[in-house]
């Protein structure tokens, strides 16, 4: 068997035991699908009533798109299956793009990273809305040195559904030679979708994502909580777990917690500019896209994980691309952080949602688990930022081979 059949019969068994664990393993691991986005999608279809556009929306507008498009599939076997196949059919077109002809190491490598990524991270890696744009922003960064102009396209169409590759997209405009597309791109596809939202009556929710974001208190995975998470553990007078139903998700409290709700978004704005700053610099220096936009791209993402107060499981498939593109380019250099990020997914499943049940009631063996990934995401951070702050100029990219 070659290598490239190897990896697409390795596609395939890794999609069907990711999809089929959303079934069987507990605490809902297809929750937001089963709960959320089926009903948005139906309330969409059948009375027009658009989130984003009939009220405000935690997500940006474009994420409606593969909920409805699920929806068409729904016939098959139900929503839960029509998303994993929707998923699945992104995957297999962005797989494709990335192994090519299974010719090159670097790509056969990272697509082999990719799957045992997944396979760690489980159903919560693809029964989110992050599963969606986890292969367009991978086909975009591919596709970046030779399709600037697509690649920015893809690039904002994946942040209109979920803003995490915004972080990409400064990556890009700072790493591209042709900076110009990147630009461009970006503002046609934010003009169009701002105008079809103000358009469709929307215009007072068309940023309602962003306030959404800023009012949230301490989502009870994020790395900020730990110390509130453990003084809960320790049984901290004031210190607990509690769920938020609003907006479905468990939070921390404790002494002092509205001033550091207070500071994290102030906070995370810092550190995302500090890093891009940083990039800004060793570009004008002359770093080429190959040296400076993986690490980047992984520091930008990284800093909008470790300073968000938000800290969902699905937010560690952001990595998936920044450490694949890595490994596409300069694998030896790549594998220990790719490895740092494996860990990390496996990490992740235990918790959500091998033992989330147990995480809720302040467990210390769960809180531990939760603070050793957060650690390790800390730690990719660190190795990021000082890769950014070592590139030199004049290393060949291998993207457009």
């Amino acid at each position: 068997m070659s290598r490239r059949a190897g990896l697409w019969v390795g596609f395939v068994l890794v999609h069907l035991v990711v999809a089929s664990l959303g079934f069987v393993l507990p605490n809902m691991p297809m929750g937001d699908v089963t709960l959320v986005y089926e009903p948005w999608a139906s309330a969409a279809v059948e009375d027009g009533s658009i989130m984003g556009i009939a009220q405000a929306w935690v997500y940006p507008q474009l994420a409606i798109v593969p909920m409805v498009l699920a929806l068409g599939l729904e016939w098959i076997a139900g929503y839960e299956v029509a998303w994993a196949l929707l998923v699945t059919a992104l995957d297999a077109l962005a797989f494709a793009l990335l192994v090519g002809r299974g010719r090159s190491a670097g790509r056969t490598t990272a697509a082999a990273f990719w799957l045992a990524f997944m396979l760690l991270l489980g159903p919560v890696g693809m029964y989110r809305l992050d599963a969606v744009t986890v292969p367009i922003a991978l086909a975009a960064s591919l596709w970046l040195v030779g399709r600037p102009l697509l690649a920015s396209v893809l690039l904002s169409i994946a942040t209109w559904m979920k803003v995490w590759p915004a972080a990409l997209l400064a990556a890009a405009v700072i790493s591209v030679r042709r900076r110009l597309p990147v630009v461009a791109g970006a503002v046609i596809v934010s003009a169009l979708t701002v105008a079809a939202i103000v358009a469709s009556g929307g215009g007072a929710h068309a940023f309602g994502f962003v306030a959404g974001q800023t009012g949230r208190g301490l989502q009870l995975e994020a790395p900020v909580t730990a110390w509130y998470l453990w003084q809960a553990v320790t049984g901290v007078e004031g210190a607990f777990v509690y769920y938020d139903s609003d907006i479905l998700t468990f939070q921390v409290t404790g002494a002092g917690v509205d001033a550091v709700i207070a500071a994290m978004t102030p906070l995370l704005v810092l550190a995302v500019l500090g890093v891009a700053a940083l990039g800004a610099v060793r570009a004008w220096r002359g770093a080429t896209f190959a040296a400076l936009f993986p690490p980047l791209a992984l520091a930008l993402v990284l800093a909008f994980i470790v300073f968000n107060k938000v800290g969902s499981p699905q937010f560690l498939t952001w990595i998936i691309t920044p450490l694949a593109v890595g490994l596409v380019l300069d694998r030896r250099r790549w594998w220990p952080p790719a490895l740092a990020g494996l860990a990390a997914a496996l990490l992740t499943q235990l918790v959500y949602p091998l033992v989330y049940d147990r995480l809720i009631v302040a467990d210390a063996l769960a809180a531990g688990i939760l603070t050793l990934r957060n650690l390790v995401l800390i730690a990719l951070l660190a190795w990021a930022v000082a890769r950014v702050a070592r590139t030199r100029p004049h290393v060949r990219s291998s993207l457009t081979h």
